[in-house]
């Protein structure tokens, strides 16, 4: 039984397969997202909060952490961009990204422990592909999924023996991510991307698996993925 697990981003995309993938592996999905669940903002297992507040991501976790008697996992898969040359992209976007996908992550984390570590359960982080290899034109993301990269190692050797770490390292997948983009930054129309409730899978995997045992990071990303190796 994976038991109580809190996900970020969980009303959409990778978010919201991997709360469908651990309510069908038996666990009990936590959501906390930005945006209200489709068709039912008044569920038990959900709160909204913008995790660029850090009052708010926290005020979400012990809020769930409550209502579901402790935390057995966290999935951090929240996530924004701001696409376009550094000078281009206004201040206060690009800061928004760092404080969504890095601060926020570290925030939820942070809030996260205590019940983890009465639990000895697990943190699954989600970086990116580009959270090890650079391109133009994404300062903003790169920068804040290199950070969930260090964060995430730097965590796992803190907290060894005490609470499982697993760096998820996703490459593009079909989900809604892209929507909002300029045309030149989304993905080709022929462009094999991941499905969301595959990656998704390769989460649960990592959350099931038994005390003392380990998976540190996994990389999941389409076969012709250009941002890896």
């Amino acid at each position: 039984m994976l038991g109580n697990i809190l996900i970020t981003g969980g009303a959409s995309g990778l978010g919201r397969a991997t709360a469908q993938a651990v309510a069908k592996a038996g666990g009990r999905p936590l959501v906390v997202d930005v945006a209200p669940l489709a068709g039912d903002t008044e569920t038990a297992d959900f709160v909204r909060a913008d995790l660029a507040d850090r009052a708010q991501a926290e005020r979400a976790v012990h809020e769930l952490a409550a209502r579901a008697g402790g935390l057995d996992g966290v999935v951090t898969a929240a996530g924004i961009d701001a696409c376009g040359p550094l000078a281009d992209v206004p201040a206060g976007r690009w800061e928004r990204v760092i404080a969504v996908n890095l601060l926020g992550t570290v925030s939820v984390v942070r809030a996260a422990l205590p019940y983890l570590k009465e639990s000895r359960g697990r943190v699954v982080t989600c970086a990116s592909t580009l959270g090890v290899r650079a391109v133009s034109d994404a300062t903003a993301y790169c920068a804040s999924k290199f950070g969930v990269v260090g964060f995430t190692r730097a965590l796992a050797a803190e907290l060894a023996g005490e609470v499982g770490v697993t760096l998820l390292i996703p490459g593009g997948m079909h989900t809604r991510f892209f929507d909002d983009r300029d045309e030149k930054y989304k993905p080709a129309p022929d462009a094999r991307l991941n499905q969301p409730e595959d990656v998704a899978a390769a989460i649960v995997f990592a959350l099931g698996q038994p005390p003392g045992c380990e998976v540190r990071e996994l990389v999941v990303c389409p076969s012709t993925e250009t941002s890896w190796p």
